[in-house]
């Protein structure tokens, strides 16, 4: 078995999850950032424009998807509906924002849990291969051992600080993600009074 092979592809893979939570975390960053903007300029137009929101809330080009959601739901308000059908529309979108809001966030929680067991994996496969090299060779250089040992170890390292790095953005995501969806939903509550 060609343990060096397997080590080495331990630690490509490392790289591909760090890669790939940078750009999550970035991708998400920026989203959220965007989408928080237009959360925050949508209640002052409708704080703004206290039961005139509606024409407000039209005129605007916005493509965002929390517009698109208020506007739907101002429409429905203007339509009169009954006030079960209004709590039951606003848990729809509200839902339907929180996908968005969460959406790729489940890539960050699965690198979290797996980078530290694919370095645990790649200094298993390092240690192998140092000890079948000693088995071949026998034990004539320590140094050559503890440097082998050594190799092994960073794999675990690599996939501590990838695991680290991803709980960081996980969660700072996550918060803001969780209070986005507040502050949409008490942007339907505005619109409601």
């Amino acid at each position: 078995m060609n343990y060096r092979l397997f080590h080495d592809l331990t630690f490509d893979v490392l790289y591909a999850c760090i890669i790939v939570l940078i750009y999550v975390v970035l991708e998400r960053a920026i989203y959220l950032t965007y989408l928080s903007l237009r959360i925050n300029r949508l209640a002052k137009i409708i704080e703004n424009a206290p039961g005139k929101a509606g024409a407000a809330l039209e005129a605007l080009k916005w493509q965002d998807p929390a517009t698109h959601a208020v506007r739907r739901f101002e429409r429905l308000l203007g339509n009169g509906a009954r006030r079960e059908r209004q709590e039951d529309y606003a848990a729809s979108l509200y839902i339907g924002i929180d996908k968005k809001v969460s959406a790729r966030l489940w890539i960050l929680d699965t690198i979290v849990t797996g980078a530290p067991l694919l370095g645990l994996l790649g200094t298993i496969f390092g240690i192998m291969e140092t000890f079948n090299a000693l088995a071949a060779g026998g034990v004539s250089d320590p140094t050559a051992v503890s440097r082998g040992i050594g190799t092994a170890l960073i794999a675990t390292a690599l996939g501590i600080a990838t695991a680290l790095l991803g709980l960081f953005g996980n969660n700072v995501l996550n918060r803001r993600a969780h209070v986005m969806t507040e502050d949409f939903k008490a942007l339907l509550l505005a619109l409601t009074h």
